[in-house]
């Protein structure tokens, strides 16, 4: 590597702004501020809904017995 051409490189302490958590990472910015982090996205705490699976499921289920209504 090149001598003086690289940023500083730092530990910082990202913030969320949602839930107020603190974790640190490391950074060439001085201070990080995340909208969502792991602690409250629905992703990672299991709230999310597979609502688009959920409406093809009913989508199959309605063609099948549509299906099954014409072959009587």
């Amino acid at each position: 590597m090149k001598q003086g051409i690289h940023p500083e490189y730092h530990k910082v302490k990202v913030v969320c702004v949602s839930c107020g958590a603190e974790f640190e990472s490391g950074s060439t910015k001085k201070e990080i501020r995340v909208d969502t982090c792991s602690k409250c996205h629905p992703f990672y705490t299991g709230e999310q809904k597979f609502v688009q699976a959920a409406g093809r499921i009913d989508k199959f289920n309605k063609r099948v017995s549509m299906a099954k209504k014409d072959t009587k």
